[in-house]
C-alpha cells in the first residue's frame, strides 16, 4: 500500500535549496547546469539550464512520503501512454550516471528522497494563457480522452494509495482542513460544498468506471504545441498524482481548472467535455459526476492550498494559485449541479424528455380560441415600432392583444426574450423565461390542479406543493387555505399574474436564465401551460442555417465569423441574434444612419403603395435626389448617375474616364479595394481579397505603391515622399505611350484601416494625370456621407476636387443605392458611346430612400455626432497603446477608424492571428467588430453614425478587456 492522505495529512514540500539541487545534478548526473527552483505544492521542482540558456530538463525531488513503487508506477505510466499515444508528448524521466532513471539521494535536510530529471517539454502549458479560448478548452479535452483511452489498460502495484486529490475523498478532505481557511463564510460554504458534492458522488459510485488516472491533467500540466498557429495542447508533464479512481476524474479535474481563467464561466468547460466524450465517451453517470466533481475539486484546492501554506508560509507558488481557486469555486457553486447535468447532457446530444405535468384538475380553463400566445422572440412583429427594447413592450402587445378580444394572453415557456435583454452588455442575458405570465380581461378563480400544500413566500409568491411538484404563482391574493384539494378554489388573479411549475427534488429556478444555461434550468422545470388548459409548445432544437445557406447560396459569398450567431434584427448601432443577444455593431458602415431607421420604412413603405419603377419614366423624386446630390459637391461636379452599388458606382467611374479621354490604361494604388465588377475588381490589389490580386491585374491597369505611412516604403515625415514617386509612374506611363483615362484612389485609405493620405497627396496625383489628359477618380463608397466628422467628403480632407466621384453604402442606409457625380462635360463625352440606365438605382424607392437619408443626416446632426463621438472614441483607442503594446496605431478620422495590432513596435510584425482572436472574443463579449487591411491585423472600426458615447466606451472597455485577459 502506498501513501495514505488520511493516515498522514501534512506533506511540506522538501527543503533543498538550489545550490543542493546543483550539487545532486552534479553528483548523479554528471550535469554542470544551473537549477532554478519552480512552483510545487508538495514536491520540489527545478528547472535545470546549460549556460547558453537551454533548458535540459526539470529536477524532481519527491515528497519523501511517497514510496519507490509509486514512484515506477508513475515512470510505467509515462512510457505506456508515450507507446500508446504517439503524438503526445509525454515527460519521461532520463536516466542518472548509473542509467537509472530512479535516483536515491541520502543525506538531505528531510532525510533520504528520491530524485528524477524530466524531459523538458517546449512550448508552455495552458495556465500560461490567460483566458482560454474554445479550441483551447477542446483541446485540454482531448488530451484528457486520450490519456484516459491510453491509461484504461495500465495497471501497476503503485496504483494503491490514498490521495487528497482523489475525489473519492473530497468530502473527507475538506472537512479535514477546511479550519486553516481563514475567512469565516468561505469556510462554512466549503464545508456546505464539500458535503454536498460529496453525497451527489456518493450516490453515483456504484456506477462510476475506475480505471488507472493522470488526476492532474489541469492548464499547469498540459503543454502545447510549439509552431502552430494558434498552439495547441499536446503534451502532458507530472504523473505525481497518479492512481486508480474513477475514470471520469481525468475530464473533471481537466475541466474544474478552467474555471480559474479570465472570462471563464460555467459553461467554458464544454468544448473539453465534447472533445472528451468525442474519443471516450461518457456515461449518464459519468455526466451527472462531472460538475459535482468540479465542485469538490475546487474546494479540496482551496483548503488544502490553505494548509499547504500553513506548512510552507514562503511558498509564493501557493499564494499566486489562490485567486483562481476561488474564482473556480465561485463559477463551481454558481449553477446546480442538476442545471449542469442538464447543459452537459443536452449539449452531447444525450438529454431524455422530461415528464409531463400532472393535472387533476386546470389551474384555469383556458380555451385555445380565446387564449392568444404572445411572441417576445427576435423576430417577433411586437418589436417593429416599439419605441425601445424593454420589458414595457410585453405589456404593450398583452394589452394590445387584450383590447382585440383575448380573454387571455399567455406567453411562451422557454423562450428568449428580446424584451429582456440589455443594449450594452459583456455577459450572457438572463432572458430564457421559466415559467410563463398570464394577462387576463377580467378577475379570475383559479383552482388547485392537484391535492397539495400552500406555502406564502416572503415575495408574495405562493406555491402549492403535491403530486411530485411544486407550483409557484405570482400576482395572486386571496389564498383561502393552507391545504387544497384538486379542484378546489387557490385565490384570485386580475390583471397579469406569473405560473412556473418544476419537480419537487429540482433546484428553485429563477425566472430568467441565460440562453446557454436554458437546457439545464428548463430540464429542472416543466411547461405551465397544460395547467392553463393549454396543449404544451414543442420546443425545436436550432436549424443548421449554414448548411441550409451552403447549400443553395454560393460559398465564396463569405459571411463573418466561423460560428456566427443568427441575426435577425437591427435598431441604431445595436444587431440581435435569435439567441436573443444584443450585439453593438462596430463595422456596419452601410446603415450610415444605424439599423431599422423608422424614417427609412415609412419612406419606403409611402413609396411602394405609390409608385416602383425604372428611371426611364418620368417623376419628380429621381430629380430631386440628383438635385440634392449634385448641391452637395464642388464645381464643376454637377451632373448624377444612379446605380445600385459601390462596385457598379467606381466601375462605372472608370467607363466615363475611359469614354471621355479615349483611352483605356488606368493608374490605381496597392492594397486598395474597389469593388467586385470586372473593372473595378481589375484595379483592386488588396491581397487579402484575392491573394493573387498583383498578379492577375490586365495589362490596362498599373498600380503606384500603397502610401501606406505606418508601415509601408515611406513611414512618418518621410512619408510625403510617395507623392513624387506616383506622379514620377504616371509620367513614365505618358513617355510611353501608355497615358493614363484615370487616377483612382480611396480619399481615405479605407482597406489599411482608414488610414489617412499623406498631405497633399492628391492634388499632386490629380495635376498630374490632369497633365497628361487623365481623369482623377475620388472613390468614397466606404468614406463618404459625413463619416470623417470634420468633412462631408473625403477628398475634402485632402483639399482636393476630383474630376468624378463614386459613392455608395451609405447613400441609401442598407438599401442597394450608389452614384457617380461628375461634370457635364465628362457625362457628355460617355453619352456619345450609346445610353446607360439602372432598372433600381435610379427607382422612385431608391431615390425616396435616399432622400430621406440625406434628411435625417442633417437633422439628427450625424456629421456632428461623427466628429464629437470620433474624437473620444480615437482618443480612447489611442490611449491602449500605453498599456498593450500589441496596439500600434490608430488610424482614421471621425468614425472611420482602423486600430493596427503588431507582435512588434520595432519590427511591426503584423498580429494578424491575435487579431481574428480578438474578433471571435469581442463577439462573445457583445461587440461586432471585424479584421481588415492586407495582413487583416486591423480592426476595421465604422459604426453607424449614431453611436454615442456610452456604446463607444463599450468598445473600448471591452478591447481593454480582452487585450488585458487574453483571446
Amino acid at each position: 500500500m502506498g501513501f495514505d492522505f488520511l493516515a498522514r495529512p501534512e506533506l511540506p514540500a522538501p527543503r533543498v535549496s538550489e545550490s543542493q539541487a546543483e550539487h545532486i545534478l552534479a553528483t548523479y548526473y554528471k550535469m554542470t547546469a544551473r537549477a532554478v527552483s519552480l512552483g510545487s505544492q508538495q514536491d520540489k521542482n527545478f528547472v535545470v539550464t546549460a549556460d547558453g540558456g537551454d533548458v535540459l530538463g526539470v529536477l524532481k525531488i519527491a515528497n519523501p512520503v511517497f514510496t519507490r513503487t509509486e514512484l515506477l508506477a508513475q515512470d510505467a505510466a509515462a512510457a505506456h501512454l508515450a507507446a500508446a499515444e504517439p503524438n503526445l508528448r509525454i515527460c519521461v524521466p532520463l536516466p542518472n550516471a548509473a542509467g537509472e532513471t530512479l535516483t536515491a539521494v541520502p543525506d538531505l535536510a528531510d532525510g533520504t528522497a528520491y530524485v528524477r530529471l524530466l524531459r523538458f517539454l517546449p512550448g508552455g502549458t495552458l495556465q500560461d494563457s490567460g483566458y482560454l479560448s474554445d479550441s483551447a478548452v477542446a483541446g485540454l479535452g482531448e488530451v484528457a480522452g486520450r490519456v484516459s483511452r491510453a491509461l484504461a489498460e495500465f495497471s501497476h502495484p503503485g496504483l494503491a494509495r490514498t490521495l487528497q486529490w482523489d475525489l473519492r475523498f473530497g468530502s473527507q478532505v475538506v472537512d479535514r482542513l477546511a479550519r486553516h481557511v481563514g475567512d469565516a463564510d468561505l469556510r462554512r460554504r466549503l464545508v456546505e460544498a464539500g458535503a454536498r458534492a460529496g453525497s451527489q458522488l456518493a450516490a453515483l459510485d456504484v456506477g462510476l468506471p475506475r480505471q488507472a488516472v493522470h488526476l492532474d491533467l489541469t492548464d499547469a500540466n498540459v503543454v502545447v504545441s510549439v509552431g502552430t498557429e494558434p498552439p495547441r495542447p499536446d503534451g502532458v508533464i507530472d504523473f505525481g498524482d497518479l492512481t486508480t479512481t474513477w475514470a471520469v476524474s481525468e475530464l473533471a479535474i481537466g475541466a474544474a481548472s478552467v474555471l480559474g481563467h479570465p472570462g471563464a464561466r460555467p459553461t467554458s468547460i464544454l468544448p473539453a467535455v465534447r472533445a472528451f466524450h468525442a474519443l471516450r465517451p461518457l456515461t449518464s453517470t459519468e455526466i451527472a459526476a462531472v460538475w459535482p466533481m468540479i465542485e469538490l475539486r475546487a474546494a479540496v484546492l482551496i483548503v488544502s492550498g490553505a494548509q499547504q501554506l500553513a506548512l510552507d508560509p514562503d511558498n509564493a507558488y501557493l499564494t499566486d494559485q489562490s485567486a483562481e481557486e476561488v474564482q473556480m469555486f465561485e463559477l463551481a457553486t454558481s449553477v446546480p449541479a442538476a442545471v449542469m447535468t442538464g447543459v452537459l447532457a443536452a449539449d452531447l446530444d444525450l438529454s431524455t424528455p422530461s415528464s409531463a405535468v400532472p393535472a387533476s384538475a386546470p389551474l384555469l380553463a383556458m380555451t385555445p380560441e380565446d387564449a392568444h400566445t404572445l411572441d417576445l422572440s427576435t423576430t417577433a412583429d411586437v418589436y417593429d415600432d416599439a419605441a425601445e427594447l424593454s420589458v414595457a413592450v410585453e405589456e404593450a402587445a398583452a394589452a394590445a392583444a387584450l383590447r382585440q378580444g383575448a380573454r387571455w394572453v399567455v406567453t411562451r415557456y422557454g423562450e428568449p426574450r428580446l424584451s429582456r435583454s440589455p443594449m450594452l452588455s459583456q455577459d450572457r442575458p438572463s432572458v430564457v423565461a421559466t415559467g410563463v405570465t398570464v394577462w387576463t380581461a377580467d378577475a379570475v378563480e383559479l383552482t388547485a390542479p392537484w391535492d397539495g400544500s400552500l406555502a406564502t413566500g416572503d415575495d408574495g409568491s405562493v406555491t402549492l406543493s403535491g403530486e411530485g411538484f411544486e407550483m409557484i404563482l405570482t400576482g395572486v391574493d386571496e389564498i383561502t387555505a393552507a391545504a387544497v384539494h384538486a379542484g378546489q378554489r387557490l385565490g384570485r388573479a386580475q390583471g397579469r399574474f406569473d405560473v412556473s411549475v418544476r419537480p419537487a427534488d429540482a433546484p428553485p429556478a429563477p425566472s430568467f436564465t441565460s440562453v446557454e444555461l436554458a437546457p439545464g434550468w428548463l430540464a429542472c422545470t416543466r411547461d405551465p401551460r397544460p395547467l392553463l388548459g393549454l396543449a404544451p409548445l414543442t420546443r425545436t432544437a436550432g436549424e443548421d442555417l449554414l448548411a441550409r445557406r451552403d447549400a443553395s447560396f454560393a460559398p465564396v459569398q463569405e459571411f463573418y465569423y466561423r460560428r456566427p450567431p443568427q441575426i435577425e434584427r437591427g435598431r441604431r448601432h445595436f444587431l440581435m441574434s435569435t439567441d436573443v443577444r444584443c450585439y453593438l455593431d462596430m463595422v456596419n458602415n452601410v446603415t450610415v444612419l444605424g439599423h431599422a431607421h423608422p424614417r427609412i420604412a415609412d419612406a419606403a413603405a409611402r413609396q411602394l403603395r405609390r409608385l416602383n419603377t425604372n428611371s426611364r419614366f418620368n417623376y419628380r423624386v429621381v430629380v430631386e435626389f440628383s438635385e440634392r446630390l449634385a448641391r452637395l459637391l464642388p464645381e464643376p461636379l454637377d451632373t448624377v448617375f444612379l446605380v445600385n452599388s459601390g462596385s457598379e458606382a467606381s466601375d462605372l467611374a472608370i467607363r466615363l474616364a475611359v469614354a471621355a479621354t479615349g483611352r483605356r490604361d488606368v493608374v490605381a494604388v496597392r492594397e486598395a479595394y474597389h469593388g467586385w465588377t470586372y473593372g473595378t475588381d481589375a484595379v483592386s490589389t488588396s491581397i487579402a481579397d484575392n491573394p493573387n490580386a498583383l498578379a492577375t491585374r490586365p495589362d490596362w491597369v498599373h498600380t503606384v505603391d500603397s502610401p501606406n505611412s505606418f508601415r509601408g516604403k515611406y513611414r512618418g515625415v518621410d512619408s510625403w515622399r510617395y507623392a513624387p514617386d506616383a506622379v514620377a509612374r504616371i509620367e513614365t506611363l505618358t513617355a510611353t505611350g501608355r497615358a493614363p483615362a484615370a487616377f483612382i484612389c480611396e480619399s481615405v485609405y479605407g482597406n489599411a484601416g482608414g488610414m489617412a493620405l499623406p498631405d497633399g497627396y492628391l492634388n499632386q496625383l490629380y495635376a498630374a494625370v490632369r497633365a497628361c489628359g487623365g481623369l482623377a477618380i475620388s472613390d468614397e463608397v466606404q468614406v463618404g456621407y459625413g463619416r470623417l466628422g470634420d468633412w462631408f467628403w473625403g477628398f475634402e480632407q485632402q483639399q482636393a476636387v476630383p474630376d468624378i466621384v463614386s459613392v455608395a453604402k451609405s447613400t441609401g442606409n442598407g438599401y442597394p443605392l450608389g452614384a457617380v457625380i461628375t461634370s457635364r462635360a465628362v457625362a457628355d463625352a460617355f453619352a456619345r458611346e450609346g445610353y446607360f440606365f439602372s432598372s433600381t438605382g435610379g427607382s422612385p424607392l431608391s431615390c425616396a430612400i435616399g432622400l430621406t437619408v440625406l434628411d435625417v443626416l442633417a437633422e439628427e446632426r450625424l456629421q456632428d455626432n461623427a466628429r464629437r463621438v470620433g474624437a473620444h472614441l480615437k482618443a480612447r483607442l489611442a490611449a491602449l497603446g500605453e498599456r498593450h503594446p500589441l496596439v500600434g496605431t490608430v488610424h482614421g478620422f471621425g468614425l472611420y477608424l482602423g486600430v493596427e495590432l503588431v507582435r512588434d513596435r520595432e519590427t511591426l510584425a503584423p498580429a494578424t492571428r491575435e487579431t481574428a482572436a480578438i474578433c471571435d472574443r469581442m463577439l462573445e463579449l457583445g461587440v461586432v467588430i471585424q479584421p481588415t487591411g492586407d495582413h487583416q491585423n486591423i480592426l476595421k472600426t465604422k459604426p453607424p453614425l449614431c453611436i454615442d458615447i456610452e456604446a463607444a466606451d463599450f468598445y473600448v472597455d471591452t478591447l481593454d478587456r480582452v487585450l488585458t485577459e487574453g483571446w
